[in-house]
């Protein structure tokens, strides 16, 4: 009987302060995240940056306990995957931060795993997050000397039971307040425009999930005043995807914002920092008057219930 396995992909985080510098290393050293073609270039621009960006890195970790919630929130996800497919390896490979991909296949090869269910943790494709993730899962493979029959998901922000879990977290934000008091705000990672201009299908492929989610809103009889899409996390002075999300909450003195982190499966340094702690500084500023965000998916039954769907579609 052939052995399969679940694998999901996705960028990593630091489990401890030690680990920050080598998150920050991979990553900028990530040619699909510095597309200079210089190898020589690029690691003097990721080493300018990490210079610059370490302590505030580490600092900003410590602030949410000294490791990303990445970990926990993923550690959680595989629990329910696992109870779900008792008889199936599932095993996670981070693209920055261990387990790295190598040591995991070898690990599924030695299983005697024939045939891998391969999910990047995100909704939407990028050259930046789901291109470099299989970049080196292909890397790795090829290194191990392992060929099992892969079946690959690129996206999934289509799937309904995964926009589900999407519409329950927002009611879940709400509370008892209904929403014709709040202003709705997609926020979304951003991406440098050159990435974009270059080919990269991310930015139609959030617009496109905006329009499902509004009809899903619709249906579920949730009437936002106004529903809006930023982006958040620019880093440089480069062009990036527009409009930020700063600009977006400049708008909204007196109103009451809902945010929902668009592009995210799991709460990370850049929901629980950025959007909880640094956004809402911004938005006091601003004037607005209250502020909330949605929690990301996480481990909820019906994006389980879309892994699941994901997993049988083959």
């Amino acid at each position: 009987m052939q052995k399969s396995a679940i694998v999901f992909l996705n960028m990593g985080a630091p489990r401890n302060p030690q680990e920050v510098e080598l998150f920050l290393h991979n990553m900028f050293n990530d040619k699909n995240i510095i597309t200079v073609k210089s190898n020589l270039l690029r690691a003097w621009i990721a080493s300018r940056i990490i210079k610059h960006h370490k302590e505030e890195a580490i600092a900003n970790y410590a602030k949410l306990g000294g490791v990303s919630p990445l970990v926990k929130n993923t550690d959680k996800l595989l629990a329910k995957v696992r109870a779900k497919y008792p008889d199936r390896h599932v095993v996670h490979i981070m693209r920055y931060t261990p387990p790295f991909a190598f040591e995991e296949l070898k690990w599924l090869q030695l299983k005697g795993v024939t045939m891998l269910y391969v999910i990047p943790l995100y909704p939407h494709y990028s050259t930046t997050t789901t291109g470099s993730s299989l970049e080196d899962l292909h890397e790795a493979l090829a290194k191990a000397n392992y060929s099992p029959h892969l079946k690959i998901i690129t996206r999934f922000y289509e799937n309904a039971r995964y926009n589900d879990a999407i519409i329950e977290r927002i009611k879940e934000a709400l509370g008892n307040e209904t929403a014709e008091n709040f202003d709705l705000i997609f926020s979304a990672h951003s991406l440098p425009q050159k990435i974009v201009d270059a080919g990269d299908p991310y930015e139609k492929e959030i617009n496109a999930h905006v329009q499902l989610l509004k009809e899903k809103l619709t249906e579920n009889h949730l009437h936002f005043r106004s529903v809006t899409l930023a982006y958040q996390s620019k880093v440089g002075k480069q062009k990036w995807l527009e409009p930020s999300l700063d600009s977006v909450l400049e708008k909204m003195r007196e109103r009451n914002v809902l945010l929902f982190p668009i592009s995210f499966i799991l709460d990370n340094s850049e929901t629980d920092f950025e959007l909880h702690i640094e956004y809402e500084e911004i938005a006091k500023e601003c004037g607005v008057a209250r502020y909330r965000v949605a929690r990301c998916p996480n481990d909820a039954d019906h994006f389980v219930e879309a892994i699941d769907e994901m997993v049988r579609c083959f």
